[in-house]
């Protein structure tokens, strides 16, 4: 698994301003499941809005963060976007009651 962290710089939004953005965008990350994409979590906090995104692979990661996705997200938000990588190999999965071990089953 790899995750991909984006922070975007911009005002905290209230509540139900930030579900009505996800809930509008969501389609757009329920379609790139079938590129790799296996969740995404939104953020909307005082150090601004983003997301955590898991993916099964950097390749697929990095293919979607393209320059074209940047400048979209800054026309968006105002703010150019910031992503941070990560290799995940151990999630631990409470509501699952499991831990998942990259590699293992």
């Amino acid at each position: 698994m790899f995750i991909a962290i984006v922070q975007i710089p911009m005002a905290k939004r209230p509540r139900d301003a930030a579900v009505a953005a996800a809930a509008k965008s969501a389609p757009t990350y329920t379609a790139l499941g079938a590129k790799g994409l296996v969740r995404k979590y939104y953020l909307n906090g005082e150090a601004g809005g983003g997301g955590v995104y898991l993916w099964t692979s950097e390749a697929e990661a990095r293919a979607w963060y393209t320059p074209e996705w940047e400048n979209r997200m800054e026309t968006a938000f105002g703010a150019k976007p910031t992503v941070t990588y990560y290799d995940n190999h151990v999630v631990v999965d409470n509501e699952a009651g499991k831990v998942q071990i990259e590699g293992t089953n």
